[in-house]
């Protein structure tokens, strides 16, 4: 395949060498065409033993040029056919991702040269022996590194196709975020796709901040938590407090879910992998007995080696267990059930769900949705939460209505009541109270719309409903 002509007139073109590999780029080339193959996903990858062994500086280049490959994958595909002779053919997946990762650095990033990005282009090809395919590379990249780099700021007026061009989503997903929050919503939800998560942790102890502030970290206060804290610069797995467990990284809005789930003597936690949630429940209930279930055994084995490795093991028993089969006898005071979803609340730190999520994919979650929950309400007595990182009806709100339906002497509560709650006892930000207490539907769920918060309050999007048996 021959790049297309240019008006312009070229650059001198690389010569690269097949040795002249960055160890950012050789590892991010792999994981991209790892993830091709269906050999894994881009957060396991990107925490493999090949990308732990890398310098920081490599650690870093290289989950920014996967995950910027995943973001904006349809608009390198677009700039990349503006270039080729044959804009339709078939191209083998080794040329396909060099070009990606290419097009990302050229246009994309910064402080990146372009002689650079196209020389590791290109002898990524070879490496994988493409060689055929160099000579095309090179000259795509060249005519691209002419352009200027890409705006992706977001003018007004977007249609909702448009919005979705611009910010490379689905745009089937975008037309229903547009049809249910409407447009200026959806843009915020599309512009936080876009953007590097903060990592955020979650400390045992406040003066864990001066043991990690001297070990080279540096913090600010959580946007949504007093006890969570928001990473600044600086590698927190290198530290002596993470391989302790200490501290554990873990995203603010995920934290908050067992927050708002409460007190409980018997807890059982119905889809605990990766077990974050599991040991905060744990931390929040003291006195209480904590049951995790997790029905994958690769994903259970590592939920138990997590807790063993814990200081809450002795008060936490992990099951190998399918929580839409639990006994139908009320045994548990509290149950959270955080089900598996979409994940569309989270397409920023996990962008490749966008290139494979189908809408009948939502109708399949819904059904087992309802069947966990339906089994949560049969063994509380109390309290089951329900949560899913994810912004579909179908799988929030839908799935509470239907169960409730079907489940005589539930109800729904408020979330704010227990918001306010959080916020008396100094758990709660008033950022976060005020920008929370926005959120909540009218059935008393909430909805956290990524991006929609406010500059101080970013997280990604949740969906968490309270429900609690009796009067």
């Amino acid at each position: 395949m021959q790049a297309k002509g240019s008006s312009r007139k070229p650059s001198k073109p690389i010569k690269p060498s097949v040795n002249a590999i960055s160890p950012a780029r050789r590892e991010a080339f792999a994981i991209l065409l790892e993830m091709e193959s269906g050999q894994g996903h881009a957060d396991d990858l990107l925490r493999g033993a090949r990308v732990s062994a890398l310098s920081p500086q490599d650690r870093n280049l290289c989950t920014t040029l996967v995950m910027g490959v995943l973001r904006w994958q349809p608009r390198l595909d677009g700039l990349i056919k503006q270039f080729l002779t044959k804009p339709n053919a078939r191209i083998d997946p080794e040329v396909r991702i060099a070009l990606h990762l290419g097009v990302l650095q050229l246009l994309f990033l910064d402080r990146i040269p372009a002689h650079a990005t196209i020389s590791e282009s290109v002898a990524l090809v070879k490496s994988a022996g493409h060689t055929f395919a160099a000579g095309m590379v090179n000259a795509v990249l060249r005519k691209l590194a002419e352009l200027p780099k890409f705006n992706q700021s977001l003018p007004p007026g977007l249609t909702a196709s448009q919005l979705a061009e611009s910010t490379a989503h689905p745009a089937w997903l975008v037309e229903r975020w547009v049809a249910h929050f409407g447009i200026a919503a959806a843009q915020a939800i599309c512009r936080h796709g876009q953007q590097p998560p903060e990592s955020a942790i979650r400390l045992d102890a406040p003066e864990t901040d001066a043991e990690l502030a001297g070990q080279g970290i540096e913090l600010i206060p959580g946007a949504i938590l007093t006890v969570a804290r928001r990473v600044v610069s600086g590698d927190v797995t290198t530290t002596t407090a993470f391989e302790s467990g200490r501290i554990r990284i873990q995203e603010e809005g995920s934290q908050l879910i067992p927050e708002l789930a409460g007190q409980g003597r018997k807890i059982l936690d119905c889809c605990a992998a990766p077990g974050g949630k599991t040991l905060i429940l744990a931390e929040r209930n003291p006195q209480a007995r904590v049951t995790a279930f997790e029905i994958s055994p690769s994903r259970c084995q590592a939920l138990q080696s997590r807790v063993a490795g814990s200081k809450y093991a002795s008060e936490i028993e992990v099951q190998l267990a399918d929580a839409t089969q639990l006994l139908a006898v009320p045994t548990y005071d509290l149950v959270l059930a955080d089900v598996p979803c979409s994940g569309t609340g989270t397409l920023g730190r996990n962008p490749e769900i966008r290139h494979r999520l189908q809408l009948a994919d939502l109708v399949r979650h819904h059904e087992r949705q309802c069947a966990i929950l339906r089994s949560a309400l049969r063994v509380g007595t109390g309290r089951v939460v329900y949560s899913t990182c994810s912004l579909e009806p179908e799988e929030n709100s839908a799935v509470v209505a239907e169960v409730l339906a079907q489940t005589p002497g539930w109800h729904a509560i408020p979330v704010s009541d227990v918001l306010h709650k959080l916020s008396e006892q100094g758990r709660l930000t008033l950022e976060a109270r005020e920008a929370l207490s926005k959120a909540q539907s009218a059935d008393g769920s909430l909805t956290i719309l990524p991006g929609t918060l406010g500059a101080q309050v970013q997280t990604d999007g949740f969906f968490i409903a309270i429900l609690q048996k009796g009067s």
